[in-house]
């Protein structure tokens, strides 16, 4: 009797692919089992409209943001487009980041006070602590003062976001900080703070309701007098501000968000209701894995 022998390359030719279909199905399964443990709301984490959340920019990870602002007043309306970018500093733990906004007005328009950021992530989100990442900014008075446009002297920006999941789908933010802009105004300083929170649900991983709520009590010269009657004028502002973003993931680890909100005014110095636009786009810049040579 015979016994059939396959050549040994046949052979090995199939072993091989039971081997790499056997590694692959593994792999499939942890990344499945992975995504299973992961909540929800981790989904979409650092995609907010007003409220600043405590995720710093993943390492060789870029984020392009755009907003667009419209708010109507006593049947006048005010557009404010702004474009930010936030990078990594060789890892999470450091960020640097820059926002260029402007200001389509009534009568005029024109570029606002600029700023510069960097975000020190203090503290990981952990089982029972939220993350932590506070901010320093630069304002720099790259706005016409005399159009309403900026304050005309540099100023100084502290704010203090803590993020927290606390359920697999529901994530709470909140928001505290100040601003001073020195020798503003007759030698005098002018002060503003502010205060906001918001509660995020995840309908699914990649679409998320938001309720987004911020005040703020703030200092700004008077328009319309002439310089040696110029006073300071306080008011306060507060807005409450439902939404919804929605995640496009694409290949190579990029992301889509697109999303819109509904901010409402609560105080007479604050806007009566308005439009919000966002869209942001992040994307690898740096090679994460070692290139194959062929």
């Amino acid at each position: 009797m015979k016994l059939v022998r396959f050549p040994r390359s046949h052979f090995q030719s199939r072993l091989g692919l039971v081997v790499a279909s056997a590694w692959a199905l593994a792999c499939l399964l942890r990344l499945n089992a992975l995504i299973a443990s992961e909540p929800l709301a981790k989904g979409i984490q650092d995609n907010s409209f007003f409220i600043e959340e405590a995720y710093n920019q993943e390492p060789g990870v870029v984020q392009h943001i755009f907003n667009l602002a419209l708010d109507f007043t006593n049947g006048s309306r005010e557009i404010a487009p702004s474009f930010t970018q936030e990078w990594p500093v060789f890892s999470q733990t450091h960020q640097f980041s820059y926002t260029i906004p402007y200001l389509f007005t009534e009568d005029d328009n024109g570029m606002e006070d600029m700023r510069l950021n960097y975000r020190l992530q203090a503290f990981m989100e952990g089982k029972y602590t939220p993350a932590f990442a506070p901010r320093l900014s630069l304002v720099l008075p790259t706005g016409d003062s005399d159009k309403g446009f900026g304050t005309g002297v540099m100023g100084y920006e502290f704010n203090l976001p803590f993020s927290k999941i606390v359920s697999d789908r529901w994530t709470l933010h909140f928001n505290a900080g100040m601003s001073v802009f020195p020798n503003a105004h007759q030698s005098r300083h002018l002060t503003n703070y502010n205060v906001g929170a918001s509660a995020i649900y995840a309908v699914t991983r990649d679409f998320n309701l938001m309720l987004e709520t911020l005040a703020g009590w703030n200092e700004d010269i008077a328009e319309g007098v002439f310089e040696f009657e110029e006073t300071v004028e306080r008011s306060t502002t507060a807005i409450i501000s439902p939404g919804a973003r929605y995640a496009f993931n694409l290949p190579n680890e990029a992301q889509l968000v697109i999303g819109a909100a509904l901010p409402i005014g609560l105080t007479s110095d604050s806007p009566d209701w308005g439009l919000f636009f966002y869209c942001s786009f992040e994307h690898p810049f740096v090679r994460t894995e070692p290139r194959q040579i062929k």
